[in-house]
């Protein structure tokens, strides 16, 4: 079996992130697919950590760190600099946490989308703000522990619906991915490489730390989300065209990725029969786009 994952690696193993961290594994893929002539924009978050303390780097590409409220700008005025100097073919890629993307920074980017500047804007998603005390952000999913949303009161509002913000947006490309499915984030991020205009990528992250789950099984977490389709992977083009790029080969209950992670040990059963019951409405009504979009449905897939 061969795998088209690239050699090439442009991220050393000498950062500093914590056991287990999904943030660090998400940039280097998505580095292997983009290659050297690329600029990295680090909006705060852990990964102004994870790179390493000033003046060394793990990361081998041309890298700037911005604040929180700054990625979309930045890395619009980054890729018009680029091209005035005759750097036309330079890709701009803004890494950021859900705090920096969801909340805090969605002005600057929703302002630069739609302008539809041309830049790849990477949020990795660890459901919190996990690098000043793991606080709830608006992509903490519901009924989820953090330091702000104590057990006797967690959070009582759903997950903001990120990629479809970006979708409405009419932007040439949005989709999500994730560690435990690395051919499918690369083949991603080629493909918005390869696209003029603002593509928006929604990859799911795991954060042992903040989630209260074992470092050796953030890949395995990864897939479950996937498999149990409360993350599905696919891509939107134009806020049009959905199509499902991985399917679960057997749909699994999401009380086995909820039961792993500490931060839903306090769910009930009803709790998580309400968790499942979203799920399955929000999946069916994904299929339902997909097929209207004119992909084929496996006969498993609905």
């Amino acid at each position: 079996m061969s795998y088209d994952v690239p050699e090439q690696e442009l991220m050393t193993p000498g950062h500093v992130a914590c056991p287990g961290c999904g943030a660090p594994m998400a940039v280097r893929y998505a580095l292997k697919a983009l290659g050297e002539n690329t600029v990295v924009i680090i909006v705060a978050s852990c990964w102004s950590i994870i790179a390493g303390p000033f003046p060394y780097t793990a990361v081998q590409v041309p890298l700037l760190h911005t604040l929180f409220a700054t990625g979309g700008s930045v890395a619009s005025g980054v890729k018009a600099g680029l091209e005035a100097c005759g750097y036309k073919d330079t890709t701009v890629l803004t890494v950021a946490g859900d705090g920096g993307t969801f909340d805090i920074g969605i002005q600057a980017l929703s302002a630069a989308v739609e302008r539809n500047e041309d830049f790849i804007y990477m949020c990795y998603d660890n459901e919190a703000y996990m690098n000043t005390g793991i606080q709830r952000s608006s992509a903490t999913p519901w009924g989820a522990w953090t330091t702000t949303t104590p057990v006797k009161h967690p959070k009582e509002q759903p997950k903001k619906d990120m990629v479809a913000i970006m979708a409405a947006h009419r932007i040439p490309y949005t989709a999500t991915a994730t560690v435990a499915y690395p051919e499918d984030l690369i083949r991603k991020v080629k493909k918005a490489k390869d696209i003029r205009g603002s593509k928006f990528l929604h990859v799911l992250s795991p954060c042992p730390s903040g989630w209260k789950s074992e470092p050796a099984q953030s890949v395995l977490l990864s897939r479950l989300a996937v498999q149990s389709c409360l993350f599905p992977l696919y891509e939107v083009e134009h806020g049009e065209k959905y199509t499902i790029t991985v399917w679960p080969r057997e749909k699994v209950p999401v009380e086995r990725y909820l039961r792993l992670q500490g931060r839903f040990a306090h769910l009930k059963p009803e709790d998580i029969r309400y968790i499942q019951e979203n799920v399955d409405r929000e999946w069916e009504r994904l299929v339902a786009k997909a097929k209207a979009s004119g992909q084929e449905i496996p006969s498993s897939g609905g």
